[in-house]
């Protein structure tokens, strides 16, 4: 593999996990909406935002209860 290609592996795995931090944060309860949008800023730090959310901020969160 070339330079290049390991750059593009790379950042699109850090995309694919920036993501999957940010849908998580946006399903979980974390008991404020301030809570909340702390943990979707965090997320959002450039490449080691994710890996702050899912060792900190993860197991705080509880899952939504389905209405109905």
């Amino acid at each position: 593999m070339d330079f290049y290609t390991i750059i593009i592996v790379a950042g699109t795995l850090f995309y694919v996990l920036t993501c999957w931090a940010l849908i998580d944060v946006a399903r979980k309860d974390f008991g404020g909406t301030e809570k909340k949008a702390m943990w979707g800023f965090v997320s959002l730090i450039p490449f080691i935002g994710f890996v702050i959310y899912f060792i900190f901020g993860f197991k705080k969160g509880k899952k939504r209860s389905e209405a109905g």
